[in-house]
Protein backbone atom coordinates (compact mmCIF):
# COMPACT_ATOMS: atom_id res chain seq x y z
CA UNK A 1 0.00 0.00 0.00
CA UNK A 2 1.24 3.48 -0.85
CA UNK A 3 -0.35 6.62 0.51
CA UNK A 4 0.45 10.34 0.37
CA UNK A 5 -0.65 12.74 3.08
CA UNK A 6 -0.35 16.50 3.35
CA UNK A 7 1.50 17.77 6.41
CA UNK A 8 1.64 21.15 8.08
CA UNK A 9 4.77 23.18 8.81
CA UNK A 10 4.77 22.28 12.53
CA UNK A 11 4.96 18.58 11.74
CA UNK A 12 8.43 19.00 10.25
CA UNK A 13 9.85 18.57 13.76
CA UNK A 14 8.38 15.05 13.71
CA UNK A 15 11.09 14.10 11.21
CA UNK A 16 13.94 14.75 13.64
CA UNK A 17 17.48 15.95 12.96
CA UNK A 18 18.57 14.78 9.51
CA UNK A 19 15.26 12.87 9.34
CA UNK A 20 16.49 10.65 12.18
CA UNK A 21 13.00 9.92 13.50
CA UNK A 22 11.75 8.97 10.04
CA UNK A 23 14.66 6.55 9.55
CA UNK A 24 14.01 5.05 12.98
CA UNK A 25 10.31 4.62 12.18
CA UNK A 26 11.20 2.97 8.86
CA UNK A 27 13.42 0.46 10.67
CA UNK A 28 10.73 -0.33 13.25
CA UNK A 29 7.82 -0.80 10.85
CA UNK A 30 9.58 -1.86 7.63
CA UNK A 31 8.02 0.98 5.65
CA UNK A 32 9.49 3.51 3.26
CA UNK A 33 8.75 7.17 3.93
CA UNK A 34 9.53 9.97 1.47
CA UNK A 35 9.11 13.71 1.91
CA UNK A 36 8.94 16.08 -1.01
CA UNK A 37 9.46 19.82 -1.01
CA UNK A 38 5.72 20.58 -1.00
CA UNK A 39 4.99 19.11 2.43
CA UNK A 40 3.74 15.80 1.07
CA UNK A 41 4.60 12.63 2.94
CA UNK A 42 4.49 9.36 0.98
CA UNK A 43 4.35 6.09 2.95
CA UNK A 44 4.87 2.72 1.30
CA UNK A 45 4.50 -0.63 3.04
CA UNK A 46 1.97 -3.04 4.53
CA UNK A 47 -1.52 -1.58 4.95
CA UNK A 48 -1.48 -1.80 8.75
CA UNK A 49 1.89 -0.06 9.05
CA UNK A 50 1.05 2.65 6.52
CA UNK A 51 -2.13 3.45 8.45
CA UNK A 52 -0.15 3.43 11.71
CA UNK A 53 2.33 6.02 10.38
CA UNK A 54 -0.58 8.14 9.13
CA UNK A 55 -2.20 8.04 12.60
CA UNK A 56 1.13 8.92 14.20
CA UNK A 57 1.56 12.01 12.03
CA UNK A 58 -2.04 13.10 12.55
CA UNK A 59 -1.85 12.64 16.34
CA UNK A 60 1.48 14.46 16.45
CA UNK A 61 0.07 17.45 14.55
CA UNK A 62 -2.97 17.62 16.83
CA UNK A 63 -0.93 17.29 20.03
CA UNK A 64 1.40 20.05 18.82
CA UNK A 65 -1.57 22.41 18.46
CA UNK A 66 -2.53 21.52 22.04
CA UNK A 67 0.89 22.59 23.26
CA UNK A 68 2.46 19.16 23.76
CA UNK A 69 6.19 19.13 22.99
CA UNK A 70 8.45 16.13 22.41
CA UNK A 71 12.19 15.62 22.52
CA UNK A 72 13.64 13.30 19.88
CA UNK A 73 14.33 10.76 22.61
CA UNK A 74 10.74 10.87 23.89
CA UNK A 75 9.32 10.52 20.40
CA UNK A 76 11.54 7.54 19.55
CA UNK A 77 10.56 5.81 22.79
CA UNK A 78 6.87 6.27 21.96
CA UNK A 79 7.44 5.07 18.39
CA UNK A 80 9.03 1.94 19.80
CA UNK A 81 6.13 1.31 22.19
CA UNK A 82 3.58 1.72 19.39
CA UNK A 83 5.56 -0.54 17.02
CA UNK A 84 5.42 -3.30 19.65
CA UNK A 85 1.66 -2.90 20.15
CA UNK A 86 -0.04 -1.40 17.10
CA UNK A 87 -3.31 -1.00 19.02
CA UNK A 88 -1.61 1.86 20.87
CA UNK A 89 -1.79 5.44 19.63
CA UNK A 90 0.49 8.43 20.12
CA UNK A 91 -2.22 10.27 22.06
CA UNK A 92 -2.97 7.20 24.18
CA UNK A 93 0.67 6.60 25.07
CA UNK A 94 1.24 10.28 25.89
CA UNK A 95 -1.83 10.44 28.15
CA UNK A 96 -0.96 7.23 30.01
CA UNK A 97 2.82 7.65 30.09
CA UNK A 98 3.30 11.02 31.68
CA UNK A 99 6.79 11.37 33.10
CA UNK A 100 7.06 10.30 36.71
CA UNK A 101 8.32 13.14 38.85
CA UNK A 102 10.63 11.13 41.09
CA UNK A 103 12.45 13.77 43.10
CA UNK A 104 14.86 15.61 40.80
CA UNK A 105 14.24 13.18 37.92
CA UNK A 106 11.50 12.97 35.32
CA UNK A 107 11.28 9.25 34.56
CA UNK A 108 9.31 7.99 31.55
CA UNK A 109 8.91 4.46 30.12
CA UNK A 110 10.99 3.84 27.01
CA UNK A 111 9.45 0.52 25.91
CA UNK A 112 6.03 -1.09 25.95
CA UNK A 113 6.98 -3.48 28.76
CA UNK A 114 8.27 -0.59 30.85
CA UNK A 115 4.93 1.16 30.33
CA UNK A 116 3.04 -2.00 31.36
CA UNK A 117 5.35 -2.38 34.37
CA UNK A 118 4.63 1.13 35.64
CA UNK A 119 0.89 0.64 35.11
CA UNK A 120 1.02 -2.70 36.96
CA UNK A 121 2.82 -1.12 39.93
CA UNK A 122 0.20 1.64 40.06
CA UNK A 123 -2.70 -0.83 40.01
CA UNK A 124 -1.47 -3.83 42.00
CA UNK A 125 -0.03 -4.30 45.48
CA UNK A 126 2.52 -6.92 44.42
CA UNK A 127 4.35 -6.92 41.09
CA UNK A 128 7.18 -9.11 39.81
CA UNK A 129 9.51 -7.69 37.15
CA UNK A 130 11.55 -10.48 35.55
CA UNK A 131 14.10 -10.00 32.78
CA UNK A 132 17.69 -9.21 31.84
CA UNK A 133 19.86 -6.47 33.26
CA UNK A 134 19.49 -3.00 31.79
CA UNK A 135 15.71 -3.16 31.30
CA UNK A 136 14.94 -0.64 34.05
CA UNK A 137 13.31 -3.09 36.47
CA UNK A 138 14.97 -1.70 39.59
CA UNK A 139 15.30 1.93 38.52
CA UNK A 140 11.62 2.26 37.62
CA UNK A 141 10.55 0.52 40.83
CA UNK A 142 12.70 2.89 42.92
CA UNK A 143 11.32 5.88 41.01
CA UNK A 144 7.76 4.75 41.77
CA UNK A 145 8.70 4.32 45.43
CA UNK A 146 10.24 7.81 45.61
CA UNK A 147 7.19 9.34 43.98
CA UNK A 148 4.86 7.53 46.39
CA UNK A 149 6.93 8.78 49.35
CA UNK A 150 7.02 12.39 48.15
CA UNK A 151 3.27 12.29 47.51
CA UNK A 152 2.81 10.89 51.04
CA UNK A 153 1.04 7.78 49.76
CA UNK A 154 3.35 5.69 51.96
CA UNK A 155 5.47 6.56 54.98
CA UNK A 156 8.54 4.43 54.30
CA UNK A 157 10.63 2.90 51.52
CA UNK A 158 12.27 -0.46 52.20
CA UNK A 159 14.88 -1.67 49.71
CA UNK A 160 16.40 -5.12 50.10
CA UNK A 161 18.46 -7.68 48.23
CA UNK A 162 20.20 -10.94 49.12
CA UNK A 163 23.88 -10.71 50.05
CA UNK A 164 24.53 -14.02 48.35
CA UNK A 165 28.25 -13.46 47.94
CA UNK A 166 28.59 -13.44 51.72
CA UNK A 167 26.12 -16.25 52.14
CA UNK A 168 24.13 -13.82 54.33
CA UNK A 169 26.69 -14.53 57.08
CA UNK A 170 27.57 -10.87 57.47
CA UNK A 171 28.66 -11.27 61.08
CA UNK A 172 31.86 -12.96 59.95
CA UNK A 173 32.94 -10.01 57.80
CA UNK A 174 35.15 -7.23 59.20
CA UNK A 175 33.84 -3.73 59.86
CA UNK A 176 30.65 -2.14 61.19
CA UNK A 177 27.26 -3.42 60.08
CA UNK A 178 26.89 -0.53 57.61
CA UNK A 179 30.36 -1.16 56.17
CA UNK A 180 29.53 -4.85 55.76
CA UNK A 181 26.27 -4.42 53.90
CA UNK A 182 26.95 -1.30 51.79
CA UNK A 183 28.85 -3.08 48.98
CA UNK A 184 25.87 -5.38 48.36
CA UNK A 185 23.36 -2.55 48.41
CA UNK A 186 25.26 0.10 46.42
CA UNK A 187 23.07 -0.25 43.25
CA UNK A 188 20.03 0.69 45.34
CA UNK A 189 21.83 3.71 46.80
CA UNK A 190 22.89 4.73 43.28
CA UNK A 191 19.26 4.74 42.10
CA UNK A 192 18.15 6.82 45.09
CA UNK A 193 21.02 9.30 44.72
CA UNK A 194 20.01 9.77 41.08
CA UNK A 195 16.55 10.94 42.18
CA UNK A 196 17.17 12.67 45.50
CA UNK A 197 20.03 14.74 46.87
CA UNK A 198 22.63 12.70 48.73
CA UNK A 199 21.97 14.69 51.92
CA UNK A 200 18.23 14.04 51.66
CA UNK A 201 18.74 10.30 51.14
CA UNK A 202 21.18 10.06 54.07
CA UNK A 203 18.86 12.09 56.31
CA UNK A 204 15.91 9.84 55.48
CA UNK A 205 18.03 6.75 56.05
CA UNK A 206 18.99 8.08 59.50
CA UNK A 207 15.32 8.74 60.32
CA UNK A 208 14.25 5.30 59.11
CA UNK A 209 12.10 6.75 56.32
CA UNK A 210 14.31 4.94 53.82
CA UNK A 211 15.66 1.56 54.87
CA UNK A 212 18.19 -0.40 52.82
CA UNK A 213 19.16 -3.81 54.17
CA UNK A 214 19.91 -7.42 53.18
CA UNK A 215 16.89 -9.70 53.05
CA UNK A 216 18.06 -11.57 56.16
CA UNK A 217 17.10 -8.45 58.14
CA UNK A 218 13.45 -8.74 57.06
CA UNK A 219 12.79 -11.84 59.16
CA UNK A 220 10.15 -11.52 61.87
CA UNK A 221 8.87 -8.12 60.70
CA UNK A 222 5.59 -6.80 59.32
CA UNK A 223 5.99 -3.91 56.87
CA UNK A 224 2.95 -1.62 57.00
CA UNK A 225 2.40 1.56 54.97
CA UNK A 226 5.60 0.87 53.02
CA UNK A 227 6.84 0.59 49.46
CA UNK A 228 9.05 -2.52 49.56
CA UNK A 229 11.43 -3.52 46.75
CA UNK A 230 13.26 -6.84 46.63
CA UNK A 231 16.06 -6.58 44.08
CA UNK A 232 18.15 -9.44 42.64
CA UNK A 233 15.39 -11.80 43.74
CA UNK A 234 16.78 -14.64 41.63
CA UNK A 235 19.42 -15.05 44.36
CA UNK A 236 16.93 -15.60 47.17
CA UNK A 237 16.41 -19.11 48.44
CA UNK A 238 12.89 -20.50 48.47
CA UNK A 239 12.74 -19.93 52.24
CA UNK A 240 13.86 -16.31 51.91
CA UNK A 241 11.32 -15.59 49.19
CA UNK A 242 8.43 -17.03 51.17
CA UNK A 243 9.61 -15.10 54.23
CA UNK A 244 9.77 -11.84 52.24
CA UNK A 245 6.39 -12.25 50.57
CA UNK A 246 4.71 -12.78 53.94
CA UNK A 247 6.23 -9.59 55.45
CA UNK A 248 3.90 -7.29 53.49
CA UNK A 249 1.42 -5.51 55.75
CA UNK A 250 -1.51 -3.10 55.43
CA UNK A 251 -1.17 -0.15 53.07
CA UNK A 252 2.01 -1.56 51.52
CA UNK A 253 3.13 -2.27 48.00
CA UNK A 254 5.84 -4.76 47.00
CA UNK A 255 7.91 -4.99 43.82
CA UNK A 256 10.17 -7.99 43.25
CA UNK A 257 12.78 -7.81 40.49
CA UNK A 258 15.23 -10.35 39.15
CA UNK A 259 16.93 -12.03 36.21
CA UNK A 260 16.50 -15.81 36.22
CA UNK A 261 19.42 -16.21 33.81
CA UNK A 262 21.88 -14.83 36.39
CA UNK A 263 21.43 -17.03 39.45
CA UNK A 264 24.43 -17.09 41.80
CA UNK A 265 23.09 -19.57 44.34
CA UNK A 266 25.08 -22.73 45.08
CA UNK A 267 24.44 -25.62 42.69
CA UNK A 268 21.38 -27.55 43.78
CA UNK A 269 19.73 -24.58 45.50
CA UNK A 270 16.36 -23.65 44.03
CA UNK A 271 15.88 -19.96 43.26
CA UNK A 272 13.09 -18.42 45.28
CA UNK A 273 12.12 -16.28 42.29
CA UNK A 274 11.65 -19.29 40.02
CA UNK A 275 9.63 -21.11 42.65
CA UNK A 276 7.48 -18.03 43.31
CA UNK A 277 6.79 -17.71 39.59
CA UNK A 278 5.65 -21.33 39.50
CA UNK A 279 3.62 -21.21 42.71
CA UNK A 280 1.87 -17.82 42.86
CA UNK A 281 1.66 -16.59 39.26
CA UNK A 282 -2.07 -17.34 39.26
CA UNK A 283 -2.84 -15.71 42.61
CA UNK A 284 -5.28 -12.80 42.36
CA UNK A 285 -3.69 -9.41 43.01
CA UNK A 286 -0.18 -10.48 42.01
CA UNK A 287 1.12 -9.33 38.63
CA UNK A 288 4.09 -10.54 36.58
CA UNK A 289 5.78 -8.43 33.90
CA UNK A 290 8.43 -10.10 31.72
CA UNK A 291 11.15 -8.07 30.02
CA UNK A 292 13.35 -9.17 27.12
CA UNK A 293 16.33 -7.90 25.13
CA UNK A 294 14.15 -5.33 23.33
CA UNK A 295 13.67 -3.57 26.68
CA UNK A 296 17.39 -3.11 27.31
CA UNK A 297 17.99 0.64 27.37
CA UNK A 298 21.76 0.60 27.70
CA UNK A 299 24.24 0.62 24.81
CA UNK A 300 22.76 -1.12 21.70
CA UNK A 301 25.51 -3.72 21.99
CA UNK A 302 23.98 -4.88 25.27
CA UNK A 303 20.78 -5.89 23.45
CA UNK A 304 22.76 -8.03 21.04
CA UNK A 305 24.81 -9.56 23.86
CA UNK A 306 21.65 -10.44 25.83
CA UNK A 307 20.08 -11.95 22.70
CA UNK A 308 23.19 -14.05 22.04
CA UNK A 309 23.28 -15.39 25.60
CA UNK A 310 19.54 -16.17 25.56
CA UNK A 311 20.00 -18.09 22.29
CA UNK A 312 22.99 -19.97 23.69
CA UNK A 313 21.09 -20.78 26.90
CA UNK A 314 18.10 -22.10 24.94
CA UNK A 315 20.35 -24.27 22.75
CA UNK A 316 22.25 -25.57 25.77
CA UNK A 317 19.02 -26.45 27.57
CA UNK A 318 17.73 -28.30 24.49
CA UNK A 319 21.05 -30.16 24.18
CA UNK A 320 20.97 -31.22 27.84
CA UNK A 321 17.36 -32.40 27.52
CA UNK A 322 18.30 -34.40 24.40
CA UNK A 323 21.23 -36.03 26.20
CA UNK A 324 19.04 -36.84 29.20
CA UNK A 325 16.40 -38.35 26.92
CA UNK A 326 19.10 -40.50 25.27
CA UNK A 327 20.40 -41.68 28.64
CA UNK A 328 16.88 -42.53 29.81
CA UNK A 329 16.18 -44.46 26.60
CA UNK A 330 19.45 -46.40 26.89
CA UNK A 331 18.67 -47.45 30.44
CA UNK A 332 15.27 -48.93 29.54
Amino acid sequence: MKKSIRIGDGVAEFFGTYDGNIKYLESLLKVQIHIDGENNLTIDGEDEHVQLVERLVEDYAQLRTEGVRFSNGDLKSIMRIISEDTSQSLRGVVSSSKSLQAGKRNVAPKTLNQKLYIEAIEKHDMVFGIGPAGTGKTYLAVSMAVRALLEKKISRIVLTRPAVEAGERLGFLPGTLQEKIDPYLKPLYDALYDMLDVERVDRNVERGVIEIAPIAFMRGRTLNDSFVILDEAQNTTTEQMKMFLTRIGYGSKAVITGDITQIDLPIGKMSGLIEARNVISGVEGIWFIYFNERDVVRHPLVQRIVRAYESYSAQNTARQESLQFGQDAAST
